[in-house]
Formats: C-alpha cells, structure tokens, sequence
C-alpha cells in the first residue's frame, strides 16, 4: 500500500488564510493514482490562524464544503481513500471531524476528536473557539472503521497525549491510526517520542498529516509514516510537501513477551501483568467533572436514606446505582483520628451506643451497630470510614461533603488529611466541600483552590446573609436552608454566579416549587420519588 501524508505551511496571520487553503489544494492536486492513501492535515477548513472566535468560524463556513469537494475528487482521481479533518456541523454546533472518503468517493466514516482542546471548549468570553463538545461527555469505545478489510483507529492532534487511551485503541486490534494534526507547540524530538510510542504501543501504523510553521521552524510539522516497531519511514520535519512511501499494513511486530517468553505484541506483554486499581479514574462508571455536569440535579442527602441508614455505604450505593449526580454526606474525626461519616455527632439516633464519636476511638466505634436502629435487616451495619467512601466511589458521582468538624471549629481541622485523601483517589474534580464556617473555606481556597466550596447556612434568618456571605468569599455554591430564603436570593446568587443548593425536599410538589424558582442541586433523602417526580 502507497500512502502519502500532506503537509502545507500554516501562517499564523488571518490575512495569509487564503494563500494557504490554495497552497493546501495545490499539493493535494500533485496527489496522483499511485496512491492508496492519502491524509490531510487537522483543521484544512482553517488553514491559517484565526484572530477571533467569529473569524475561526468564518473560516469553516467559507472552506468546509470546498475542502470537502476537493477530497472527493481527489479520491476518485487517484482511485485512494482519503482521510481529511473539516468540521462537521452540527445542530449544536461545529464539531473537530476526521471524515474518511473510500475509493469512489463516498464518506464511509467520521471521527470526532475525543478530546477536545481547551481552546476547542471554552468560551469565546474565556478567549476560545466554542465547538461542540456535548459528545466527549460520555463513554464511548475508540472509534474504529474497516475499509477494505484494514481496520483503522483515530487520533487528532490533543488526542496524542492521553497515553492511557493507547491500550484501549491496542485492544481493537488497528491496522493503521490516522492522526490528523496540528500540535504547534511540541518540538520535532517530542513528537517524534509521542508518534513512535503509540504505534510500538498499539501494534500499528501511524500515518500523521500535521502542519509546517516554516521550513525553519523546529516546532510542529512532524507529518510521518512510522511502522508498528516504531521504525520511522516518513518524516517532513518542518519541510513543505508530500511525504510519501510503501507500507504492509498487516505487518505487526513481536517480541518475547519477557525473558525467553512466547513472542506477542508489546500490548499483549503489558495486559499480562496491567494492574488497573493503581490507576487514576476511568471508565465507563465515571461521571463527568462537576463543572461540566449539567444542572438542575438532585443530591441524595445522606445517600438514599429512606430505602437504607443514612450516611451508609448502602444508601450511597443505591443512590449511585439508581442514577444519582451527588450524594451528600457528612464527616467527623473519632479520638484516634480516623476520619468516618456520621450526621449526628452523638451516636444515640445512629448506633446501638452512646456519648460522641469523637469521644470513641474507630475500633469503639467498629463494636457498635450502625444499622440495626434502622431495621433488623441492617443488623451489624459498620460505620463507613470517609475513605471507604471515596474507594468505592470517587468519580462515579459528584460528593457534597459536609465537614462537620469545621462547622464546630475543631482545633485538628484535618484540612491537610481530608485534601489528601481526595487527592489519593483521584476525586478533587468530583467534590466539593460544604460548611458553615467562613474561616475554613478561606483555608481550604488558599490550601487547595481546585477543590470547591459550598458556603452553609450559619443560623442568620435574613434571606441575604448567606449570599452576601459567599460574594465576600467568592464561593462556588451556597445550600440554602428552608425556609430562611426566598426568589430574591436566588437571584442574587445567580447574578454573581454562584449556584444555590437547597436543603431539602421529600415531597414532589415542593421540589417542584423549588426547580421553578431556579435552585440548580435538591437535596432529598427520598431520591427515588423526587428523581420521577423531576423527570
């Protein structure tokens, strides 16, 4: 098979876009029928940098459709499938698309990058380029395309550095990865190292069409063709044109899969020994990060406490499983230390004991009974440890964690061990912390600003306090507490944009009440019966 990687200049001045969309067709017209197969560049409706969100989408207006005309003659001049990145426009949007076009010209697949650039995803008021990203929300397997028997996987320029999405793209058993490009900020040696550790990675060839930023530069370009051992056959660096050459793309390369092992692909070695539970958090289980989740929703206070005991594995595990975005729960420090999750600080309404939990040590704490008092059929129910919490559940559904030590301005906050804990399970994006004490969460926003705050309500009867109180503290969210708010503070938060909790709703007409007035989290401890009444 004869395949052959484009690389045009790209300017970095607006007013240089159509010199470079013409150039790019000039070289994809050199493109003759010896060839099999042919990639362009990510981005070939944008062939120049654009100043301006309006201006980048100017660009993929004018360009789309005509980058789209020139790839299909191209195919069917030189009887090749041709891979080009164009956006793909959407009812939400323009998505970042690599469209595969067979031999007759017909669009036989499409990929959407499956992980969108920063400046693919915000804002144009946060300085970006605002594209459709709604699909990159949720799980899906590789993306993966056979065409005349060959299977090929994707990836688009961001993509290249999530290592951890080799493994899954290996597992689909790829022949070729099209990789159309653009990372103009990587040196030609870190892409070189990028490029030749996916293929030895997923037994494939990797056929990357990039950009030059001038024949000078040593930055971006890299367009190559490099085979399944990571040998490289084609490297343009910064040079401008085709590169071009032979390859069998059902050659793989085996090695001993260890010392005088039988030879395998070096993912078939790794998936011997892979060890996922040292990982950070992935899969399919995972939510999206709490600032992309959408809203309204509603958190399970203290876990689905009215099917199981609160503040219980088993009540965060049926709101979990049931569809729950948050779940809500309270922690407290035992004598020893141990961090457990408990909504009383007396243990009398919760347990089979007495007196405090911070009065107990966790092994005092362990001899009690934590679900009997709730049914017979919870007998021997242990208290749940704040880290139990998090191993089973961290990043399969957003925690509100109300530190309650801080509530009562415990001498050992444990600001450092808490933080440290959500860290170890990968959680920080996933939380948030809930308390009523003002000087803690400046604590918390000076020790670990990328863990959110929730401003409590603090006993104070005017309907502004709180609000006024997270304006000063530049506080994320404040949870409101019946029935010391009314429509003016929601209002308020939300113009300083601050989003408002509300504790708490069991009953489907005041829920409903509460969602008209725009509170964005319920809290419930009925999540079922709210859930369907909201649906």
């Amino acid at each position: 098979m004869k395949v052959c990687v484009i690389q045009p200049y790209y300017s970095f001045d607006p007013k240089d876009t159509v010199t470079c969309f013409n150039d790019m067709v000039r070289l994809l017209d050199e493109c003759d029928d010896s060839l099999d197969l042919i990639v362009l560049p990510e981005y070939s409706d944008i062939p120049a940098a654009q100043s301006s969100k309006a201006e980048f989408h100017a660009s993929m207006d004018k360009y789309n459709a005509v980058i789209k005309e020139k790839a299909v003659a191209a195919a069917k001049r030189c009887n090749a499938i041709v891979f080009v990145n164009c956006a793909e426009k959407t009812e939400t949007g323009y998505r970042n698309t690599t469209h595969a076009i067979d031999r007759s010209g017909n669009f036989v697949g499409k990929y959407f990058k499956a992980h969108p650039a920063p400046s693919e995803v915000k804002t144009e008021a946060q300085g970006g380029n605002e594209l459709d990203v709604s699909y990159s929300y949720q799980f899906q397997e590789p993306y993966v395309i056979e065409i005349e028997g060959l299977r090929f996987g994707f990836m688009t320029c961001y993509d290249f550095y999530f290592y951890e999405n080799f493994a899954p793209l290996a597992r689909k058993d790829v022949d070729i990865i099209i990789g159309c490009s653009h990372q103009r900020t990587d040196t030609h040696e870190a892409l070189s190292i990028i490029n030749r550790f996916l293929c030895y990675n997923t037994n494939a060839y990797l056929i990357r069409s990039s950009v030059s930023l001038g024949e000078t530069s040593g930055i971006c370009g890299c367009s190559c063709v490099i085979a399944p051992d990571g040998k490289v056959l084609v490297d343009l660096k910064s040079q401008i044109g085709l590169g071009i050459c032979e390859i069998d793309p059902k050659a793989k390369y085996f090695k001993p899969a260890g010392f005088q092992g039988k030879l395998k692909s070096h993912y078939e070695y790794i998936e011997e020994g892979r060890r996922p539970w040292l990982y950070r958090n992935g899969g399919a289980s995972v939510l999206p990060f709490d600032e992309y989740l959408p809203y309204p929703r509603i958190c399970a206070h203290r876990g689905f406490n009215t099917v199981a005991p609160e503040n219980s594995m088993p009540a965060f595990g049926a709101a979990v499983a049931l569809g729950a975005e948050e779940i809500e729960f309270d922690i407290w420090s035992t004598k020893d230390g141990v961090l457990v999750s408990s909504h009383d600080r007396n243990l009398e309404r919760v347990s089979d004991g007495t007196g405090d939990v911070d009065e107990r040590t966790y092994d005092e704490l362990l001899a009690l009974d934590f679900g009997v008092k709730y049914g017979e059929k919870f007998r021997g129910l242990k208290i749940a440890t704040f880290e139990e919490i998090l191993q089973k559940f961290a990043g399969r559904v957003i925690m509100n964690i109300h530190v309650k030590i801080w509530d009562k301005d415990f001498q050992d906050d444990k600001m450092e061990e808490i933080v440290a804990l959500i860290k170890k399970y990968d959680a920080e994006k996933h939380v948030y912390f809930m308390t009523t004490n003002d000087r803690m969460i400046q604590k918390v926003q000076a020790y670990a600003p990328e863990i959110q705050c929730c401003v409590g309500w603090d006993g104070n009867v005017d309907p502004m306090s709180i609000v006024d109180r997270a304006i000063a503290l530049k506080a994320y969210k404040v949870q409101l507490f019946k029935p010391y708010f009314n429509q003016e503070t929601v209002d308020k938060a939300h113009a300083h944009g601050i989003l408002c909790n509300v504790f708490w709703a069991d009953d489907p007409e005041e829920a409903r009440a509460y969602r008209k007035m725009g509170i964005d989290t319920i809290l419930t401890n009925d999540y079922l019966s709210i859930k369907n009444a909201l649906k």
